[in-house]
This record gives structure tokens, C-alpha cells and sequence, in this order.
């Protein structure tokens, strides 16, 4: 029975994603879930409270495999513009991945206080990723740099998203301007 629920549990956070993905938050509804699962619209709440409750196991399940990505990526190479570059490409190459998609889809005003609060902490561990490497290119206050950092990628995330330029071409502009940035 635990081995079925949880097979289900998946089963729906899978739906989601491909929900979130395909049509932004509005997409996600518990009966497109039931009818993405074939499960009754009753059962879906059986294993979700809200929809809200949806996007935060979501954030849970996906975030930290996200962050594992770009962590693997950065220990691939030695120096900190190495490092920096590998953070900002390698979080660029997941914005087609469903799981990435569907994390920048939720809208933070739509989640209660504790989901904000957990996306928040998930963030925070991807920027305190980069912050050695920050600190040993001299920046006195690394932290900060590295929220202007990610801020930076958020902003190329966004532009990929449009689909007006080319993935690599953004991703290119958005590493030239970040290490001329994190050097200066």
C-alpha cells in the first residue's frame, strides 16, 4: 500500500511539471491532475491539500537535484572564473529541463508563508555555492556579490525563456558579463 502511494505521489508530481511546463501556474489545477493521472479529483487531494502544497514538494523533490547539476558542474573545474562560469552555464543549461521549468513557473505570491520561506533556503544554498569562489577572487563582501551573481542569471534565465535570442548566445553574453563583472 505505501509502495502504491508513493508510486501515485509521483505519478502526480510528474503531472505537475509537465502542468507547470506546458501552461504556467494556471495550468495547474487537481483536475488536470486527476485527468493527467486518471486518478478521481477526490483522490488527488488524498495526497495534496492545495495547489500550493503541490508547487512546494515540487520545489523539495526538484530543487536540490537542480543544485546537485550545478554543484557536479563547478567541481569539474579548478580556478573561480572557472567555477563562476561553470554556475552561471550550467544553471542556463537546465532552463529547457521540465524540472527547472516548472520551479521558475510558480509564482511566490501564490505559496503560503512556509513554502516562500523553504524556496528561499533552496535558493540560498545555490548562492552560497558560489560565494567561496567570490571570496577568493578578493570580493571583502562575497555574499553580496553573489546575490548580484545570481540576479544576473535570473535576468538571462528570463531572456532564454522569451525565446527571442539564441540559448547559447545568452548564456555566452551573460558569462562575458559576469566575469568582467566579478574581476572588476
Amino acid at each position: 500500500m505505501a509502495e502504491h502511494r508513493t508510486m501515485q505521489r509521483g505519478a502526480l508530481l510528474d503531472a505537475a511539471r509537465s502542468l507547470l511546463s506546458e501552461g504556467g501556474t494556471e495550468a495547474l489545477t487537481f483536475p488536470a491532475l486527476a485527468e493527467r493521472t486518471g486518478l478521481a479529483r477526490s483522490s488527488v487531494y488524498e495526497y495534496f491539500r492545495s495547489r500550493a502544497a503541490v508547487v512546494e514538494e515540487l520545489c523539495a523533490v526538484d530543487f536540490p537535484v537542480w543544485a546537485a547539476e550545478v554543484e557536479n558542474a563547478m567541481a569539474r573545474v579548478d580556478t573561480p572564473e572557472e567555477k563562476i562560469e561553470a554556475y552561471v552555464r550550467r544553471q542556463l543549461d537546465l532552463v529547457g529541463d521540465r524540472r527547472h521549468r516548472a520551479v521558475v513557473a510558480i509564482s511566490a505570491s501564490e505559496l503560503d508563508a512556509g513554502a516562500r520561506e523553504k524556496i528561499r533556503a533552496a535558493h540560498g544554498g545555490l548562492i552560497a555555492m558560489i560565494v567561496e569562489a567570490l571570496g577568493d577572487l578578493g570580493h571583502a563582501q562575497a555574499r553580496l556579490a553573489a546575490m548580484l551573481l545570481q540576479g544576473s542569471v535570473d535576468a538571462a534565465v528570463r531572456r532564454i525563456e522569451l525565446g527571442v535570442e539564441e540559448p547559447g548566445a545568452v548564456a555566452d553574453a551573460a558569462v562575458a558579463m559576469v566575469l568582467r563583472g566579478v574581476r572588476g
